[in-house]
């Protein structure tokens, strides 16, 4: 095995991401080392290079956290894992195990954790330790590359749409639905039995439609956003995942959906300060929920849709150089897709 690697650096915010050759690390007796094929490129990775988020990252750093590989290496103590096994790399590792929030299936709250591609380097790089607890097992017949992006992106979306409380036959109304998230947003809310309406611009109407959306409003040009929303599903919907990285879908929504609904929150606007009608907020009873990513549990449920092939995530495939290229096309709105990085490339 070579003794060093490839991997992806910033040194400070927005300043230039720049491939180093750096050692291999070695896993420790809990650890697993893992050979990465493929690394998604998550919006919350360029949040990270932006500074958006300096109070909880740490420059340098190499970023990612969306890692899909083979097992390499396996630590003395590991159990239940050996060299050859498919293994997924998640944001959030090394969580205490004992605190309440672990111990009820909240371990993302844990005040232990460790974010790769925060404060802990990330999947933008060859070859990852990994606690074997905090790894994920991936299926052996799985495309490591469709593999990667369920690591965050599609864990997210699955988890938000279990918060949105949306029953098999009821409406979803998921905005910024032709993104990287909003298309594996789309696909798990169909096979999860919602009946599914996309919010973004036209441009994303085709793909939408195509994963299986059946009403499309476009968020952009469309005048009265709240009002066709309530007019193609007779009256508006059950619950709402803002995928969208702006405040007014955020506040559209809390007016289109219905009374009892749920609207769940997961893009991440800068800075951003939601109002909205309380007196109608408690009126039509509704709940507002905040949603960061899945537990274990929700890894393997996500994987598992994967697996089976009730979804399939719409890919591209980059180098690891072409990182900052891809991080432009995000925030000017044009990545349609999930950009992976093929680390053969």
């Amino acid at each position: 095995m070579a003794e060093s690697q490839r991997a992806l650096f910033f040194d400070e915010y927005e300043g230039p991401l720049e491939v180093r050759n750096i050692p291999i690390p070695e896993a420790n007796d809990d650890e697993l080392l893992v050979q990465l094929k493929y690394s998604g490129i998550c919006h919350t990775d360029l949040h990270v290079w932006l500074g958006d988020m300096e109070s909880m990252t740490t420059a340098p750093l190499v970023g990612g956290h969306e890692g899909a590989g083979e097992v390499i290496g396996v630590g003395a103590k590991v159990k239940d894992w050996k060299v050859g096994d498919k293994a997924g790399i998640k944001l959030f590792n090394n969580n205490c195990l004992f605190c309440e929030y672990c111990k009820n299936g909240h371990e993302t709250s844990c005040e232990a954790k460790k974010g790769y591609g925060f404060k802990y380097p990330g999947t933008f790089e060859e070859f990852v330790v990994v606690r074997a607890v905090d790894a994920a097992k991936i299926p052996k017949d799985t495309d490591l590359a469709q593999a990667a992006p369920i690591m965050c992106a599609g864990v997210t979306v699955y988890r938000a749409l279990k918060e949105s409380s949306v029953e098999q036959g009821q409406i979803v109304v998921l905005t910024g639905a032709g993104g990287g998230l909003g298309s594996l947003g789309i696909q798990y809310a169909k096979a999860m039995g919602m009946r599914v309406l996309a919010i973004d611009s036209t441009d994303k109407k085709k793909l939408c439609e195509e994963l299986g959306a059946e009403w499309f409003v476009d968020g952009f040009e469309e005048e009265k956003v709240v009002e066709k929303v309530k007019e193609l599903t007779g009256g508006g919907a059950h619950g709402v995942v803002n995928l969208a990285v702006a405040m007014k879908p955020m506040e559209q929504s809390m007016e289109y959906v219905k009374a009892n609904g749920t609207v769940v929150l997961v893009g991440l606007p800068k800075d951003a300060k939601m109002t909205f009608d309380a007196t109608q907020f408690v009126f039509k009873a509704l709940t507002l929920k905040g949603s960061l990513t899945g537990n274990r549990a929700d890894v393997d449920s996500a994987m598992d849709f994967l697996a089976r092939g009730a979804i399939k995530v719409p890919l591209e495939k980059v180098r690891l150089e072409d990182v900052g290229d891809v991080y432009k096309r995000m925030k000017d709105g044009k990545v349609n897709s999930r950009c992976v990085i093929d680390f053969s490339l």
